[in-house]
């Protein structure tokens, strides 16, 4: 099996309570990066990185530019910025225009991350209430990457788990409290 080298993933509406399911569940000897991006609608990522610092078995820290994708660290993309993986697995934010409108966008975290870790990279797409995240989907099966879409009926908004499903498939959809299993499964040796 492929060696898994990042998780990115995306939500929206509904999502804050679905990080809280899946973040608890991953287990600590994650060696790879895990890059979130969650629309808030708030000015300041703060609350939610400490929000899920509480809950998670890793490391929550707001994702900066320039910085390195971390192994075993959870990043989360700042509010008001499009948050990109560059080729060298570092950081780099952008405030071009909003994507699906959203900023941070899913599309853009997704798709720079495809082609940094191109089939090393798994994306996981939650609940939302927009389609943001479903190019960036199609990004990542096309660069080789393992897509995993939340089973739109264990979703508090199921519109982008289905457009994520109907743009770009998924090569496991399954209910939320089964994908920090599938995670850890694909990430450890």
């Amino acid at each position: 099996m492929k060696k898994r080298q990042a998780i990115v993933i995306g939500c929206s509406a509904g999502g804050l309570t679905a990080l809280q399911s899946v973040l608890p569940g991953l287990d600590a000897r994650l060696g790879v990066p895990i890059i979130i991006c969650c629309h808030t609608g708030s000015a300041d990522v703060t609350i939610l990185v400490d929000l899920l610092d509480r809950h998670a078995s890793l490391p929550v820290v707001e994702a900066s530019e320039r910085a390195p994708a971390d192994p075993g660290v959870i990043h989360v993309a700042p509010s008001g910025y499009h948050l990109m993986v560059e080729p060298n697995f570092h950081f780099s934010l952008s405030v071009d225009a909003k994507v699906a409108y959203a900023r941070p966008s899913i599309d853009v975290l997704f798709e720079t991350a495809a082609d940094a870790w191109h089939d090393g990279l798994i994306a996981v797409l939650l609940t939302g209430a927009n389609s943001d995240g479903a190019q960036g989907l199609v990004a990542v099966r096309r660069a080789g990457g393992f897509a995993l879409v939340q089973d739109p009926l264990t979703a508090e908004a199921d519109v982008m788990p289905l457009a994520g499903l109907e743009a770009a498939g998924a090569d496991a959809c399954l209910p939320l409290d089964a994908i920090a299993a599938k995670l850890n499964e694909l990430c450890l040796p």
